[in-house]
């Protein structure tokens, strides 16, 4: 009887441990891309394009609302920067979902609302496509939405 329970014990303790191992990274990663879109939010409110070069990668694209393409990092933050002149107001960007493809790349899907001075508010979908890249996530795409009525 001992051995029997000692062996369900070895059997339970190695079976948490599993556990323990597989979900902690994901859970650390899903915590460092919230970080990752809270600073990007940051860096379109403040217009820090010191931030905003550090979270995007070199060859980051942007596909905005309006259908303009932004290619590399150089045009997707001048657009960005004229975007934020051109559409002040406070923006709010809300994680619904992450989706790893692998432990190097994820898609995270968002609700992404630009609250005018005058009260309106313009409310989008923003995809961000996000890299894992020299133990830090980037964001390599942007694709916003404007939800059909």
């Amino acid at each position: 009887m001992k051995k029997i329970s000692l062996f369900i014990f070895i059997i339970l303790l190695v079976s948490v441990t599993v556990l323990a191992q597989n979900s902690t990274p994901e859970l650390k990663h899903k915590k460092e891309i919230y970080s990752l879109i809270e600073n990007y939010t940051k860096s379109r409110e403040t217009m820090d394009t010191i931030l905003l070069k550090s979270i995007l990668t070199t060859d980051v694209d942007q596909l905005v609302s309006s259908g303009e393409w932004r290619i590399g990092i150089e045009g997707a933050m001048k657009g960005m920067v004229r975007s934020s002149t051109s559409n002040p107001g406070d923006r709010t960007i809300k994680i619904e979902k992450i989706r790893f493809l692998n432990s190097e790349s994820a898609i995270v899907d968002t609700k992404y609302e630009i609250q005018n001075a005058d009260g309106t508010a313009r409310k989008m979908w923003s995809t961000f496509i996000v890299v894992y890249k020299d133990k830090n996530w980037q964001i390599t795409a942007i694709r916003n939405m404007l939800p059909a009525r």
